[in-house]
């Protein structure tokens, strides 16, 4: 465990980075998996080595793991494997697995394509991280919003706009999607250059259509419990809504929440 943790330590604080690099936690999915991987393989024997020397400084009883595996549970019953089989494939081999299995489930291919795609529209350093051919290739994940003429049209736009963005100082100092959404309206360029804009709007809504969503449904769990299992569909998404969004809740006062059921008593006279 201790392996495995110090392993996945590092994926693990580089999703939960509010200002974090999508391509490079991307990247960093990859490495994770591929270091699991090559764990699984080659460091059995190493784990063998050190649970040795851990046994034998703190007089610990170690198995023969050429003996047969007797099961704590049913030890009458007959395994017909060995400890080191038991140890190593039943235990040591499917935690790899099921780790790398649920990366995978939760990064597919087509989602990390998509976050690398995405950030493709930064305006970090002067636009930095632009890719015409990504930016193409995410457009085509959305056909109900981009027909084959859009898809046509979307390229000689964003030539366009990548060249005159560049050369605008008032986009110098911009440094997330949201932040240049409000400033093509601003000056007005989501007029100028409307398949962008709608493509832009695309990628500013993915956030909510995924993880704030995936977010809800986990606390939904916590939040109706056996005791809130009549609660209407109102309050659930209230109860729910203070759950996920703690942040903000921690800034509302005592006294507001006095205030504001007050007024509404007198609304009820």
């Amino acid at each position: 465990m201790l392996t495995i943790l110090t392993t996945t330590n590092t994926l693990s604080l580089a999703l939960q980075r509010k200002d974090q690099d999508i391509v490079n936690a991307t990247k960093c999915v990859q490495s994770t998996r591929t270091v699991l991987n090559e764990l699984r393989e080659n460091e059995w024997d190493t784990l063998v080595g050190e649970v040795h020397v851990f046994c034998e400084k703190h007089d610990i009883i170690e198995f023969d793991m050429e003996e047969a595996y007797v099961n704590p549970k049913k030890r009458r019953q007959i395994t017909g494997i060995t400890n080191k089989h038991h140890y190593q494939v039943d235990c040591f081999n499917n935690v790899f697995d099921w780790l790398v299995q649920e990366l995978d489930n939760r990064f597919s291919e087509t989602s990390s394509n998509l976050l690398v795609w995405s950030a493709a529209l930064s305006p970090r350093d002067s636009f930095r991280d632009f890719n015409l051919e990504n930016l193409m290739s995410l457009a085509n994940l959305y056909p109900q919003d981009f027909d084959s003429r859009d898809l046509r049209d979307l390229d000689k736009d964003l030539r366009l706009y990548i060249a005159d963005v560049r050369t605008d100082d008032s986009f110098s100092n911009i440094a997330t999607i949201t932040e240049l959404s409000k400033k093509m309206v601003q000056t007005r360029r989501h007029i100028m250059y409307p398949l962008f804009y709608r493509l832009l709007k695309l990628v500013i809504v993915l956030p909510i259509a995924t993880a704030t969503v995936e977010r809800c449904f986990s606390a939904i769990k916590l939040v109706k419990t056996c005791l809130r299992n009549r609660l209407n569909d109102d309050s659930l998404s209230d109860d729910v809504i203070c759950y996920v969004e703690k942040e903000e809740m921690k800034k509302v006062t005592n006294d507001q929440v006095v205030e504001y059921f007050m007024a509404r008593r007198k609304r009820m006279y």
